[in-house]
């Protein structure tokens, strides 16, 4: 469970990483005050928001593009 966005307002969630890898591709659900989104093999899949949290305010606060759970 983590925050969807920093203190700023500025995205957590990604398209790639600047930072150092512990693990590659070790991560497959992401949990967010926001969202819950699924890490598959064709990228990010927006699976639920949290109550009050629209669509459009998750793909806002995210920093690459997710498509919608069929």
């Amino acid at each position: 469970m983590m925050e969807h966005v920093t203190k700023e307002g500025e995205h957590k969630i990604v398209r790639d990483c600047s930072l150092p890898l512990t693990g590659k591709r070790c991560v497959h659900r992401i949990i967010t005050d926001f969202a819950v989104i699924d890490i598959d093999d064709d990228g990010l899949v927006l699976r639920e928001t949290a109550p009050g949290v629209s669509v459009d305010e998750v793909r806002a606060a995210t920093g690459a593009e997710m498509r919608l759970a069929l």
